[in-house]
């Protein structure tokens, strides 16, 4: 996911440093609050490390909820941005914090604290890309 998510955003910083991809500024406003809705969903990794895993698991699905939000108010470079970034962190999607007593749990997986992390980091690195794309 970490992988990911590095590769997608070194190709949108490139995209934007080549001129290849000029923000409109719509897409600046989609990205300022996108940014501010990762950052309060993801803090710093100190404060998500003493979380319970319930609570890390719900600020990773409001991080994928706000890119979601996001990608539904832009077109183009900046809606296949988010698209991706959105896939990238799909695998949030599969997993759970609580125990599965005996029943179903439809497919979904407990993650380990370093896939935690990696996810955390991930959309990190996706806040700081969306609030380095308002500036450009």
């Amino acid at each position: 996911m970490r992988a990911t998510v590095e590769d997608l955003t070194e190709e949108a910083e490139r995209l934007i440093r080549e001129r290849a991809w000029v923000v409109a500024p719509a897409d600046r406003d989609v990205a300022a609050k996108a940014a501010a809705d990762l950052l309060a969903a993801i803090g710093t990794s100190q404060a998500q490390q003493g979380l319970p895993a319930v609570e890390r698991l719900g600020h990773l699905r409001e991080a994928l909820a706000a890119l979601a939000i996001a990608l539904a108010h832009v077109h183009g470079r900046m809606a296949w941005f988010l698209g991706a970034a959105a896939t990238a962190l799909t695998p949030v999607l599969h997993w759970r914090a609580l125990p599965a007593e005996d029943a179903s749990t439809f497919g979904a997986v407990t993650p380990t604290l370093q896939q935690y992390k990696e996810a955390e980091d991930a959309v990190r690195r996706l806040q700081r890309t969306l609030a380095g794309i308002t500036v450009a």
